[in-house]
C-alpha cells in the first residue's frame, strides 16, 4: 500500500516525519535509485528505498525506545545544530544516539530545563506533536516582580499572542522570593516560547523555566530517584500506554 515516505520513514522509526521531511529536502533519500521529492507516495512491498545510498527496510527498525529526559540548560532541543551547540542526543550513549532514529517530541527552548521525551516510535511523535492532541504540560516557572491575581486571572484566561488567543491556563502562584515569584503553570498547547512571550507581554518576564511534567509523566515521583539534570531514565510500560492513549483518544 502507498503511503507518503515521510510517513514510512518515521513508522520504521528512521526519524521523525519532520526529520524524514528534511533529508528528503537535502536529497538524501533515493526511490529505486532517484533522489526522492517531498511528499512523494511510495510503496514500501515494491520500492526500494535508500538514505545516503544505503537502502533500508522495515525488516532493519530498531526496537523501539521511550527515554524520559532532564534536559538542562544550554542543550538545544534537536538532533543537530547548525550553530554546533551541544543537543540533546549528546546526553545518550553512543548506542542510543547513534542508528536507533531516537529524536526529542517537541522542544524546550535552549534557556529552559525539565521534562522532554526522547523516542523513535515516529507515529507516536507525531501524534503528541499535532496541534490536535493537548497533553498538558507542568512548569515552575520563576518570574521577575509580584503579579497580582489579577494579573494571574488574564493568564488563566488566555493572552491574545500575534493575534490568537491562547488556550485557557491553570497558573498559580507557590511562593514570593526577594527575586520574583514562583508560578506552577499548566498548559495545553505548545506554541514557540509562549510561557515567556506571555510573561514579557504581561509585565513580569521569566528568569527561570523548568518543565516538571508531561501529563502523568513526572522528572520526581516518590517511586523514582531523582533525575539528575543531564540523565536520563526509560519510561514505565504505565508511562508508555499513557502516552499512546493520549493520541487514540483523540
Amino acid at each position: 500500500m502507498e503511503a507518503r515516505l515521510q510517513k514510512i520513514l518515521a513508522q520504521w522509526g528512521i526519524a521523525s516525519r519532520r526529520e524524514a521531511e528534511e533529508m528528503i529536502r537535502q536529497s538524501r533519500v533515493q526511490i529505486n535509485g532517484v533522489i526522492a521529492n517531498l511528499g512523494q507516495k511510495v510503496d514500501p512491498e515494491k520500492d526500494a528505498i535508500a538514505i545516503d545510498g544505503k537502502l533500508v527496510s522495515e525488516k532493519q527498525r530498531p526496537a523501539l525506545i521511550y527515554l524520559l529526559l532532564h534536559k538542562p540548560a544550554g542543550v538545544v532541543s534537536t538532533c543537530d545544530d547548525p550553530h554546533r551547540r551541544p543537543t540533546v542526543l549528546d546526553l545518550l550513549p553512543k548506542e542510543l544516539r547513534e542508528g536507533s532514529g531516537i529524536h526529542p517530541v517537541g522542544r524546550l527552548d535552549a534557556d529552559s530545563t525539565g521534562a522532554l521525551i526522547l523516542t523513535n516510535d515516529g507515529d507516536l511523535t507525531f501524534g503528541l506533536t499535532h496541534p490536535r492532541h493537548s497533553i498538558t504540560k507542568t512548569y515552575r516557572v520563576l518570574v521577575k516582580g509580584h503579579p497580582p491575581e489579577t494579573v494571574l486571572r488574564m493568564w488563566r484566561q488566555g493572552v491574545v499572542l500575534e493575534g490568537r488567543k491562547t488556550r485557557p491556563a491553570k497558573v498559580r502562584l507557590i511562593e514570593d522570593c526577594a527575586e520574583g515569584s514562583f508560578l506552577e503553570i499548566v498548559l495545553q498547547e505548545g506554541r514557540n516560547r509562549q510561557i515567556r512571550r506571555i510573561a514579557q507581554q504581561l509585565g513580569y518576564p521569566v528568569i527561570q523555566l523548568h518543565r516538571t511534567a508531561i501529563g502523568s509523566i513526572e522528572l520526581q515521583t516518590p517511586k523514582e530517584p531523582f533525575l539528575s539534570e543531564g540523565k536520563y531514565r526509560s519510561l514505565k510500560d504505565p508511562e508508555i500506554q499513557f502516552l499512546q492513549e493520549q493520541i487514540n483518544q483523540n
